[in-house]
C-alpha cells in the first residue's frame, strides 16, 4: 500500500498541532510491514526525521526544465531529497510553468510558514503536487487540512487515484464563527471532491455534515494520539523552582484557545489562595490582550508569559506543572492534554475540545464557565488525594490511546476508497 500525503508542516519546525499529528500518524502507519508513504511539504527544513517516510519539499521539485551545473544541484539538494528523484521529477514535467518566479533548479520558492501571500502558496503548492503525482506511483492520496486540499485534487485529476482529506479544523473553528469565505470555498471544495472525510473528532464531524453539507456515509472520525515519550523526554526533569503551585496554559494564544478564561479563572482561584503561580505559555494576537487583562485583574506577579515553545522546551513546561489547562472555546481535537497527562499532569479540559470526547480521567468543564474552571484548579492544588489520583490514572489512560490504533483506521479506510 503507497500513500502520497500532502502536509503543511512536519517537526521540528512546527507552529500547532497539524505538525505534531501528521508526525504522529505517518510514524503509526509505519508500522504496517507493507505500507509506504511519501510525505510532501512546501518546505523542508532538512532536520526533519525521514527514518520512517519519504519526505519531499515542493520546493525541491523542478517544474521548469533549465540547464544547470547537476552537480551543483546534487549539492544543493541532497541533504532534502535524493539526487535521482530529483532527476526523474525533472525528466517527468508535463508543463511549462515558466511564469513561475523560480530558482536556478527550475523550482518555486515557498516560505515554510503560514505567509501575507498564503494564498499564492496553496495554488502554487497544488501546481507544484501535479508534478510530483506523476512521479510517485501510489495507491491512494491524502492531504491533511485545507492548506493541502487544492494539491490533493489536482494530485486526484492527474492520477485518477481515490483521493482521503483529513480534516484537523476548519474555519468554524479558527474563527468563533465568523467564517472566512475564501477558506470555506477551498474546505468545501476539497470536501465535495474527496472520497472519502477523516475527521479528528465526532465534534469536527458534525461541522463536517452539517455546515459543508457532506454526506455522513463518507465521514469517519478517527481520533488523534500521542506519541510515546522518547528517552531525552523521559529523562526531563522538573525545573519549577518555587514551591507554590503552577498551573499552565500552553497553546496559540487566539480566540479558538479562550485565554481569557483562564485569566479569568486564575483571578478566582489567586483570591482563595496566594501560593499559585500560572503559566501561559505560547504566543498569538492575543498575548497583549492578556499582558494588560492581568495587570487588570492586579494579577501580573503571579503570571508568566514564555512566549512560542516548541520540541523538549514543551515537556520541560509541562513536567514543571501541577495543572494543565485547555480551556478552548472550539477545538477539533487537542493534542496537548494528552502530552500533559502523560507526563502525569492532571489536566482540565473543556468540553468543547475533541479529546473531550476519549479522556475520561481529565476535568471536563464549559470554556465558559470560569467559576467550575476556578474550583477545578484550586482542589486538585489544595488537595494530593485528587492530584494523585489524576495524575496517575490520567497517564494510564493516554498511554492507551496510540497512533498506531489510528493509523490502523485510517488504513481501513484506504481499503474502502481503493
Amino acid at each position: 500500500m503507497k500513500a502520497l500525503m500532502f502536509g503543511w508542516e512536519f517537526p521540528p519546525h512546527i507552529l500547532g498541532g497539524l505538525g505534531t499529528a501528521s508526525y504522529g500518524l505517518t510514524k503509526g502507519m509505519s508500522l504496517q510491514p507493507d505500507m509506504g508513504i511519501t510525505f510532501v511539504m512546501p518546505k523542508p527544513w532538512g532536520d526533519e526525521d525521514q527514518s520512517f517516510l519519504q519526505l519531499i519539499g515542493a520546493n525541491n521539485t523542478p517544474i521548469v526544465w533549465k540547464e544547470t551545473n547537476w552537480e551543483h544541484v546534487k549539492n544543493r539538494i541532497g541533504k532534502y531529497m535524493n539526487p535521482q528523484l530529483y532527476f526523474d521529477l525533472r525528466n517527468r514535467i508535463y508543463a511549462d510553468f515558466s511564469y513561475f518566479s523560480t530558482n536556478d533548479l527550475g523550482c518555486v520558492g515557498f516560505s515554510g510558514r503560514y505567509p501575507n501571500n498564503l494564498l499564492e502558496e496553496i495554488n502554487n503548492y497544488s501546481i507544484v503536487a501535479g508534478v510530483i503525482a506523476r512521479t510517485i506511483p501510489c495507491d491512494v492520496i491524502h492531504s491533511h487540512d485545507w492548506l493541502t486540499y487544492p494539491a490533493g485534487i489536482h494530485a486526484k485529476t492527474i492520477t485518477g487515484k481515490p483521493l482521503v482529506i483529513h480534516v484537523h479544523a476548519t474555519d468554524f473553528d479558527r474563527s468563533r464563527g465568523k467564517v472566512n469565505p475564501t477558506v470555506y470555498g477551498i474546505e468545501k471544495d476539497g470536501m465535495d471532491h474527496a472520497n472519502h472525510i477523516i475527521t479528528v473528532s465526532n465534534l469536527t464531524r458534525n461541522i463536517v455534515i452539517e455546515k459543508y453539507h457532506q454526506d455522513p456515509r463518507k465521514v469517519t472520525t478517527v481520533h488523534n494520539a500521542v506519541e510515546p515519550l522518547n528517552s531525552e523526554i523521559a529523562m526531563i526533569q522538573s525545573k519549577k523552582g518555587t514551591k507554590d503551585k503552577v498551573i499552565t496554559f500552553l497553546g496559540r494564544i487566539t480566540m479558538q484557545k479562550g485565554p481569557e478564561y483562564f485569566v479569568e479563572a486564575a483571578a478566582k482561584v489567586l483570591s482563595k489562595t496566594d501560593n499559585v503561580r500560572f503559566v501561559m505559555a505560547g504566543s498569538g494576537d492575543m498575548m497583549n490582550q492578556m499582558i494588560r487583562l492581568t495587570a487588570q485583574r492586579n494579577i501580573s506577579d503571579r503570571f508568566h508569559f514564555t512566549g512560542f515553545m516548541k520540541g523538549t522546551q514543551v515537556y520541560e513546561v509541562l513536567k514543571s506543572s501541577d495543572v494543565y489547562v485547555m480551556p478552548s472555546v472550539s477545538e477539533p481535537f487537542g493534542i496537548s492534554p494528552l502530552e500533559a497527562m502523560q507526563c502525569g499532569v492532571p489536566s482540565i479540559i473543556s468540553k468543547q475540545s475533541g479529546c473531550a470526547e476519549i479522556l475520561d480521567k481529565a476535568v471536563k468543564v464549559d470554556y465558559w464557565d470560569i467559576e467550575a474552571m476556578a474550583d477545578a484548579m484550586y482542589s486538585i492544588v489544595s488537595y494530593p488525594a485528587m492530584y494523585e489520583y489524576l495524575s496517575v490514572e490520567g497517564k494510564n489512560e493516554v498511554d492507551q490511546i496510540t497512533w498506531e490504533k489510528a493509523g490502523l483506521k485510517v488504513r481501513a479506510i484506504y481499503e474502502q476508497v481503493i
